[in-house]
């Protein structure tokens, strides 16, 4: 398995960072992309990748921390730097900042375009806002956690985009994200976790980590009605295919 997103590179998992390397390891997970969202965890995410062979970086400017300018081509030439994310437009926590998230998400893309990485895209309650900036930028990534707008699906499925999906999807009340995952063909399908947060059941409250993407994982096989092993051979090439630099070691 691979945990497409990551974030052990912020407290409470970075504080025992090993240990839930380990464990994740005792699962199945074979690799982990560690997501930044600032100018810190950028560099956080870089060290954790090259100090464990299991982990690999991603960088940029998450929507909240859009105070920061994205200066961080230099960290793209790293070779365990397999994308530019978390960015995104987040309209959940705040909405008069609006035009200064654009302005910043804008500039990611063109990165991202300009140095072929793809890209993981946060999304909520801004999807829509999201596609129709997507679609001016020749980019592939990973729409991250898709939990909105089970119609714009298709849509971002013709850019070129994968669907990732997390540990919302065994949750009681995840019927938006059932419907997402209905209509993603396997080949476009990602798991993830978004660790520490957004636990599955049967941890659902507690602190997330990598080895629960099992669970998530296990949760698609029974909705696809593939077995795990399948299903874990098609995420892991998925992975391999969105991300070629996961091949890279130092």
């Amino acid at each position: 398995m691979i945990d497409t997103h990551a974030h052990i590179n912020i407290s409470p998992l970075l504080d025992n960072v090993e240990k839930i390397i380990n464990n994740a390891k005792k699962n199945g997970v074979k690799k982990i992309i560690c997501v930044g969202i600032n100018h810190e965890t950028n560099l956080k995410a870089i060290k954790l990748s090259e100090k464990y062979k299991e982990v690999y970086a991603s960088v940029g400017i998450h929507p909240s921390e859009v105070k920061e300018e994205p200066n961080y081509l230099s960290l793209l030439l790293h070779p365990k730097v397999v994308a530019v994310g978390e960015i995104g437009i987040d309209l959940y926590w705040r909405k008069d900042n609006l035009d200064r998230q654009i302005d910043v998400f804008r500039k990611q893309l063109k990165i991202a375009e300009e140095s072929g990485l793809p890209v993981i895209i946060h999304s909520r309650n801004s999807s829509n806002v999201i596609y129709e900036i997507v679609k001016d930028y020749n980019v592939k990534g990973v729409m991250h956690c898709y939990s909105e707008h089970s119609d714009l699906v298709d849509k971002y499925l013709d850019l070129g985009f994968y669907i990732g999906v997390g540990g919302i999807v065994t949750f009681k009340n995840a019927n938006l994200v059932l419907e997402i995952v209905k209509k993603t063909p396997l080949e476009r399908l990602l798991i993830e976790t978004d660790s520490p947060y957004l636990s599955p059941v049967p941890f659902r409250g507690k602190t997330n980590e990598p080895k629960n993407v099992l669970y998530v994982l296990e949760k698609l096989s029974e909705l696809k009605n593939v077995s795990s092993v399948v299903l874990n051979k098609i995420t892991t090439e998925n992975a391999y295919n969105l991300f070629p630099k996961l091949n890279n070691t130092i």
